[in-house]
């Protein structure tokens, strides 16, 4: 995938000029999807800035290497390449329809080397505090980091790009009594050898959840999922194609594509409360659908049972809100991730309930210079999406430096009232739907905003 050097010297874009200070420069914390991202947007805008990554690579959670990485060895996108790759850098042919973590570090790697991003971290390097040098919108931000010996040292940077992303941190609840087994969150889980002649129950059925489940089936004694909530199951592979490629080119309203899908997804999938399930309390695409059809195979073939919700642990027994009881000796959660920004005080992110309110889920309306990227869910949104957001935030701090009109009309859209994402759509209130958007209407309006800035 890599071209000879003068072509990568070509795709940089505009040079950055060497030896900036930094208080001329944007700070921009990960190397993840998110942050190459960023790099790639503040590089072709010639804007000057430090990256920072606390592992010693690009890739974020798909390098499973990373000690912070929560992807486990069959792991594989639940979107397909071609809805998913960054557009200016499209994943070779070859690769597989839903990449493995391994083909997507790859992909990562020759994204960084292929426009020369590594230059411009600082990698093995933790930040540990983000604070506004003062009170005012264009303040500029003093950023503490611990460095590979242990040591700390701070600078003063322009702004801050926050990329650390959002599937870090387990949301691990908590269950009353005792469990006597093994208690984990699915990002301890890296092979499925860890369920070898287990009872194991999984705790929740999402995607990640549902792709352990079918791990679990080859090694476990028992396999069992506890859920309180109905879900919609979508296929990979839709007519041999991938499910995400299919569709008209117009959208249809909210309303009419729930009940046409719903009527589609039950061809291919059939009535998941057959195997157990509860019945769905909403309706599609008001949470985020599984796209996992091998959960409803293996249930089928009795290889995995349908649990409700649990009541409270006692040793190795789970008692279920219906009355029954079970004996294991594991159980994972597979409950999610919770956002986690520790290094910035919330208040400066405007932390409302439970999520930050920012404009486009990008911007903190209290200071000119503080985005975040990939703070974002959306049934399709892929990387492109976090791409669009990066090149939104590099053309608004250029207009900023500018002085420009348009930078100046999008800094009030910023205080105004927030645009609705939701595309018609009523998200259940959900910490993980928190900030989850309508793809086609929160892309659209991230690439309107851009190109107003152009």
């Amino acid at each position: 995938m890599r071209d000879n050097q003068a072509q990568a010297a070509a795709a940089t874009g505009p040079a950055i000029t060497a030896n900036v200070p930094t208080d001329q420069m944007i700070a921009l914390i990960g190397a993840g999807p998110s942050g190459l991202a960023g790099a790639r947007n503040l590089q072709k805008l010639g804007i000057p800035f430090q990256g920072f990554e606390a592992y010693s690579d690009v890739g974020g959670l798909w390098n499973i290497a990373n000690p912070r990485s929560t992807v486990y060895e069959s792991a594989h996108l639940i979107s397909s390449k071609r809805t998913t790759e960054f557009t200016e850098f499209p994943m070779p042919e070859g690769t597989a329809d839903y990449p493995s973590h391994r083909e997507l570090c790859r992909y990562f790697s020759d994204f960084a080397d292929h426009f020369d991003l590594r230059r411009h971290f600082r990698f093995n390097t933790r930040v540990l505090r983000v604070e506004p040098v003062n009170d005012q919108p264009e303040s500029s931000w003093r950023v503490t980091v611990q460095n590979p010996d242990g040591s700390q040292d701070s600078a003063v940077y322009k702004g801050v790009v926050i990329a650390n992303g959002t599937l870090a941190e387990p949301n691990m609840p908590a269950f009353e009594g005792r469990f006597d087994g093994q208690l984990l969150h699915t990002s301890a889980y890296k092979h499925a050898e860890q369920f070898k002649g287990q009872r194991v129950l999984i705790v929740g059925a999402g995607n990640s959840g549902c792709d352990i489940a079918v791990d679990a089936v080859h090694y476990a004694a028992s396999v069992d999922i506890s859920v309180r909530r109905g879900y919609y199951f979508v296929p990979k592979y839709v007519f041999g194609k991938p499910a995400d490629t299919l569709g008209g080119k117009k959208p249809l309203p909210p309303w009419l594509k729930q009940k046409v899908d719903s009527i589609v997804l039950k061809w291919f999938t059939g009535d998941p409360t057959r195997f157990g399930f509860p019945r769905p309390e909403y309706k599609m695409y008001e949470s985020h659908p599984v796209v996992n059809s091998l959960i409803l195979h293996h249930l089928g073939h009795g290889d995995i049972r349908v649990r409700p919700d649990i009541a409270r642990f006692d040793g190795h027994t789970v008692h279920f809100k219906d009355g029954t009881q079970q004996d294991y000796d594991m159980v994972l959660a597979a409950t999610g991730y919770k956002l986690h920004y520790p290094f910035i005080d919330q208040a400066h992110l405007n932390w409302q309930g439970m999520a930050p309110q920012l404009h486009l889920n990008i911007f903190a309306p209290r200071w000119k210079r503080l985005a975040v990227l990939g703070m974002i869910e959306a049934s399709g949104i892929g990387w492109q999406g976090r791409y669009e957001q990066a090149e939104l935030v590099a053309r608004f701090f250029k207009g900023l430096d500018g002085g420009t009109p348009a930078a100046q009309r999008f800094e009030a859209a910023i205080q105004g009232p927030p645009p609705d994402m939701s595309g018609g759509f009523k998200y259940l209130k959900l910490e993980r739907m928190a900030y989850y958007v309508h793809k086609d209407t929160y892309r659209a309006a991230v690439r309107n905003a851009a190109a107003a800035l152009a």
